[in-house]
C-alpha cells in the first residue's frame, strides 16, 4: 500500500507543475519503502511550497509564444489591408475617377463634323437640294475653327442656301470679344475637374488613413485581449495549483477544511473570469478577421496557431522630441485630407467666380468665313489673300446681346462670394482643430507614458505585498482568503498595465493620423 500511495502522490505532483526528487525516489523498488509518517511529511513539505511559491509565475515569468505559433504582425496586418481590403480598392478608383473626369471635361474640346441634307421632289419634278458639311474645331482660347461644304441647287432653293451647281466652300472663325473671350463655360469645366483631380486625391487618403487607423485600433485590441487570457489563464494555473496543495494540507490536517472551499471558490470565480476573456479573445479574432481579404477579393480568417505581437515595453515607452508637435502641425496644414479637401474646393469656387464675373460682360461674338467656289479640293479658280479677293468672297455675321438687369448674373456672383467665405471659414475651423487634435493627443501620449511608469510600480508592489503575505500565512499570521486577495489586487494590476500598454499604441498610431497620415509620395 506504501508504494501505491507513492505512485499516486507522485502522479499528483506532476500535475501541480513540478516533481520533488524524494518522492520520485520513494517509487525505486530499489528502495525501502517509506513509512506513512515519512510520506505525509513529505506530502506536507511539497503542499506548502506549492501553496507559497506557486504564484511566482504570474509576474517573473514572462509571455512566451509556443515555437509551433506563428506571429502576426501590425505590419502583416496592414499590408492586408491597404492591398486587399475592399474600401482600401475603392479609395482607390478616386484618382482614376478623377482623370476620367477630366477627359470627360476635354470632351468640350472635341472637332464635330455635322452633315444635313434636305431634298424636295413631288410629281416628277425637283423643288431643291439644300447640302451642308461642316467641320467644326475648339480652340482651348474661346474661338472656333470650321471648315464646311455647302451647296444649294433647284429652282426653288432658298436665295439665301443658293450656290453653283460645283458647290461653295469656306474656312472661317468664330470668336467671342466680350463674354468668353477670357474664360467660357469650356475652359471652366476642364479647369474644375483638375481640381476636382486634388480632391479626389485628398479623399482617397482620407478613407485610407480612417481604415489604417482603425484596423491598428482592432489589431492592438486583439492583442490585448491574448494578454489578458494569457495573465488570466496563469491565474487559474496558480489557483489550481493551490487549491490542489490545500486540499492534501486539509487531508493531512495541517490546515482547517473551510480553506479548502476559500481555495475551490478563488478557482471557479478565476475559471469564469477566464471564460469570458476568452470569448472576448475569439470575438476579437473574428473583428480582426474583417480586415483580410485575398487576391480574389474573398474573405480570409486568421489562423488559429497565429498569435499577435507584443504590446509596446518599456523601452518602447519613448518621450516625444520637443519640436515634434510643432512640425507635425505644420505637416499637417499641408497634408491633412481635409484641409486638402477645402483648399480644392476653394480652387473650384475660384474658378466659379472667374466665371460668373465673365457673365457679366455682354455677349458679342463675331463670324467670319472665307468662300471659295466648288468642292474642298477641287476649287474653281485658286483663292488669293491678295487684291479684292476678300473684300468680295467672305460671309461675316455679328451677334450681340446683354440682359439690362443682370439680376441671376449677380445673383450668382454673390452666391459663389458666400461659398468661398464659407469655405475659407471652414479651413480656418479645420485648421484650428488639427491643431488642436495633435496637442491633444500628444499629451495623451505623455500621460500615457507617465501612467505606465507607475502602472508598472503598482505591479511591483503588488507583488510585494502577495509575497509577504504568503509569508504571513507561512507562519500562521495569515489566510488563504487574505492570499486570494493580494494576488486578486495583483492580476488586476497586471491586467491594467497590458490595457495601459495597447492604449499607448492606439496613441502612436492616433498621433499620425491626426498630422494626416503618411506624406504622400511625389509623382515623378
Amino acid at each position: 500500500m506504501t508504494g501505491i500511495r507513492s505512485i499516486v502522490l507522485r502522479a499528483w505532483l506532476l500535475l501541480a507543475g513540478g516533481v520533488m526528487e524524494a518522492v520520485a525516489q520513494a517509487t525505486t523498488p530499489a528502495q525501502p519503502p517509506l513509512t506513512r509518517e515519512q510520506a505525509q511529511r513529505q506530502v506536507l513539505q511539497r503542499a506548502r511550497q506549492l501553496t507559497t511559491d506557486g504564484a511566482q509565475p504570474l509576474v517573473a515569468r514572462p509571455l512566451v509564444l509556443p515555437d509551433t505559433a506563428r506571429t502576426f504582425s501590425l505590419a502583416d496586418l496592414l499590408t492586408y489591408v491597404t492591398l486587399r481590403h475592399p474600401i482600401a480598392r475603392q479609395a482607390g478608383l478616386q484618382p482614376e475617377r478623377a482623370r476620367q473626369e477630366i477627359r470627360f471635361a476635354r470632351g468640350v474640346l472635341d472637332p464635330t463634323v455635322a452633315s444635313k441634307y434636305y431634298g424636295k421632289t413631288f410629281g416628277g419634278k425637283e423643288y431643291f437640294h439644300d447640302w451642308d458639311t461642316q467641320l467644326r474645331v475648339p480652340v482651348w482660347y474661346g474661338l472656333d475653327v470650321k471648315a464646311g461644304f455647302e451647296r444649294g441647287v433647284g429652282p426653288y432653293v432658298n436665295p439665301e442656301n443658293y450656290t453653283a451647281p460645283t458647290g461653295l466652300s469656306y474656312l472661317g472663325l468664330s470668336v467671342p470679344l466680350a463674354q468668353g473671350l477670357l474664360i467660357d463655360e469650356r475652359r471652366a469645366a476642364v479647369r474644375q475637374a483638375q481640381a476636382l483631380q486634388g480632391l479626389a486625391e485628398a479623399e482617397r487618403r482620407s478613407a485610407l488613413n480612417k481604415l489604417v487607423l482603425q484596423a491598428a485600433k482592432d489589431y492592438w485590441d486583439w492583442s490585448l485581449s491574448y494578454q489578458r487570457q494569457e495573465l488570466l489563464r496563469q491565474n487559474v494555473e496558480l489557483a489550481d495549483i493551490r487549491f490542489r496543495a490545500i486540499r492534501e494540507r486539509v487531508r493531512l490536517g495541517d490546515l482547517a477544511a473551510i480553506d479548502s472551499v476559500e481555495a475551490l471558490t478563488e478557482l471557479q470565480n478565476r475559471l469564469a473570469t477566464l471564460s469570458q476573456a476568452r470569448v472576448q479573445w475569439r470575438n476579437a479574432t473574428l473583428l480582426l478577421s474583417n480586415y483580410l481579404w485575398d487576391e480574389q477579393q474573398q474573405p480570409r480568417e486568421l489562423p488559429a496557431a497565429v498569435r499577435p505581437q507584443r504590446l509596446p515595453g518599456p523601452a518602447d515607452w519613448r518621450a516625444l522630441p520637443p519640436d515634434t508637435v510643432a512640425a507635425l502641425a505644420r505637416l499637417a496644414q499641408q497634408i491633412h485630407p481635409d484641409l486638402q479637401k477645402s483648399r480644392a474646393k476653394l480652387n473650384q469656387l475660384g474658378i466659379e467666380r472667374r466665371l460668373l464675373s465673365n457673365k457679366l460682360l455682354p455677349k458679342l461674338s463675331i463670324d467670319y468665313n472665307l468662300l471659295q467656289a466648288g468642292q474642298p479640293f477641287s476649287p474653281e479658280k485658286n483663292a488669293s489673300l491678295r487684291g479684292t479677293y476678300l473684300q468680295n468672297n467672305y460671309k461675316l455675321g455679328v451677334s450681340f446681346a446683354y440682359p439690362l438687369l443682370l439680376r441671376q448674373e449677380r445673383a450668382k456672383l454673390q452666391l459663389n462670394r458666400i461659398k468661398l467665405v464659407e469655405t475659407e471659414l471652414d479651413i480656418q475651423q479645420d485648421t484650428r482643430e488639427i491643431q488642436t487634435n495633435v496637442r491633444a493627443v500628444a499629451n495623451d501620449w505623455e500621460a500615457l507614458r507617465e501612467q505606465l511608469r507607475l502602472q508598472e510600480q503598482v505591479v511591483q508592489n503588488a507583488e510585494r505585498l502577495r509575497q509577504g503575505e504568503q509569508i504571513r500565512f507561512e507562519n500562521g499570521e495569515s489566510s488563504v482568503f487574505l492570499i486570494n486577495s493580494r494576488e486578486a489586487s495583483l492580476i488586476s494590476a497586471r491586467v491594467k498595465l497590458v490595457e495601459l500598454q495597447a492604449k499607448y499604441a492606439q496613441t502612436q498610431a492616433t498621433l499620425g493620423w491626426a498630422a494626416g497620415g503618411p506624406e504622400p509620395e511625389q509623382e515623378p
